[in-house]
């Protein structure tokens, strides 16, 4: 049974840093891509992030380039998303995603769907 289990959230001020860190079980990590999502008070979901399975690419959404990064340790089924350069509007709920394959195909998906979901984790950014 697939878990991901999203941690790192938190309240930082603006041009703060937080990393955020999902931890999976259940699968062969990697095998698969994953995904960072998110939604914003009022808002729907939208990808931040997409990391190949080999992490050899990653998808951003245009939003958080060159401020997010996103990376994975296959030999810890570990997913990271450092959020640097804060801004209020980035404040959400931050979820981790399993993909249905190696290549990011759920970076295609509008509104974002993925294979499993995890839980959120909340980050607030103040002024």
């Amino acid at each position: 049974q697939v878990h991901l289990e999203a941690s790192g959230g938190g309240l930082a001020q603006a041009g703060g840093s937080l990393r955020l860190s999902c931890a999976a079980s259940g699968f062969t990590f990697s095998d698969y891509a994953m995904a960072w999502a998110r939604q914003a008070p009022g808002k729907g979901f939208e990808w931040v992030a997409i990391i190949k399975a080999d992490g050899s690419f990653t998808y951003y959404a245009d939003s958080v380039k060159g401020r997010f990064t996103a990376s994975r340790d296959n030999a810890r089924n570990t997913l990271y998303l450092q959020m640097n350069s804060l801004k209020p509007e980035d404040t959400a709920l931050y979820l981790c995603a399993k993909d249905w394959d190696a290549h990011g195909t759920a970076w295609y998906t509008h509104p974002p769907a993925a294979d499993s979901w995890g839980q959120g984790t909340q980050v607030t950014v103040s002024t």
